[in-house]
């Protein structure tokens, strides 16, 4: 497995899943018992946005970049603030060039009760992973592929929790592990809530996989999607979507202020649009 992330973080995608994932930690806060989270396909956890990778894609100006240039207007501002404070801490002024990934948000909301699982297998970024998290006591980083995670952990101690599945998706089938994944693991554990990331260049096979899910026997699946551009498969990512299973009650109330803001801020004209849908109620 080659993918770098580095060449991505802070992009339209990741701001989209971000402000997702923050959402259903902050609904996980809300009660006092422990909860867990347990990431998939972890990454490096922080990323220079003046390194290297980051400068040759520039990704992250439409992304992250617009999202901190001016302030967020109506009611939006509310919901995004804790993801986008997060980002904000971690930079000593207001030019943003560290943005955290997936595991340096969940550590920001996660308490002193609560426990942190990430896996990745790619050997540089999790070294770079490992390193953030050495004197964190709530939080194990492994070597270990995400799919077989999925059977390991699960159910976790914790009773409560969230599983994010972030795969490259530079393999063929990834689709189909993801079906696979999510059958298994919510075969083990019915009650957590699941976010599964997908990337959209072919509407055909994201629409053949949404029709399986809905198929699934799985209850209780939230589709979202936010397209910035023109979705051809042979050009860069302008679209994706999250599946979210179980999800907090008042995430879909939240998403009707939250997407309209998003494609607003991050839309390349005409071309920005979103939705979502109930799969299986």
């Amino acid at each position: 497995m080659n993918y770098r992330h580095a060449f991505h973080a802070g992009n339209f995608a990741d701001v989209f899943k971000h402000a997702l994932l923050v959402r259903v930690l902050l609904y996980l806060r809300e009660k006092e018992t422990a909860f867990r989270v347990i990431e998939t396909h972890a990454g490096a956890g922080r990323y220079d946005l003046a390194g290297d990778e980051a400068q040759r894609t520039g990704e992250w100006r439409d992304g992250i970049g617009r999202m901190l240039a001016t302030p967020i207007e109506d009611n939006a501002a509310s919901l995004l603030e804790p993801y986008l404070s997060v980002v904000r801490n971690l930079n000593a002024s207001n030019e943003v060039r560290t943005y955290p990934g997936s595991p340096l948000l969940a550590a920001a909301l996660a308490r002193p009760q609560d426990r942190m699982q990430f896996c990745e297998l790619l050997p540089q970024d999790h070294a770079a992973l490992e390193a953030s998290f050495a004197n964190d006591r709530r939080a194990k980083v492994n070597n270990l592929d995400g799919w077989t995670a999925l059977k390991s952990f699960l159910p976790p101690p914790e009773r409560r929790g969230l599983v994010l599945v972030d795969p490259p998706f530079e393999q063929p089938g990834e689709f189909q592990r993801m079906e696979q994944g999510l059958s298994e693991a919510h075969e083990r554990w019915a009650t957590g809530v699941y976010l599964f990331w997908y990337p959209i260049k072919d509407t055909r096979e994201t629409e053949s996989f949404a029709r399986r899910l809905a198929r699934s026997g799985i209850a209780k699946i939230l589709r979202t999607e936010l397209v910035v551009g023109p979705v051809h498969g042979d050009s860069g990512l302008a679209a994706c979507g999250v599946i979210a299973v179980n999800p907090p009650w008042k995430l879909e109330s939240e998403l009707s202020v939250i997407l309209p803001a998003l494609t607003k801020r991050l839309g390349r004209g005409a071309a920005g649009r979103y939705r979502f849908d109930w799969l299986a109620r």
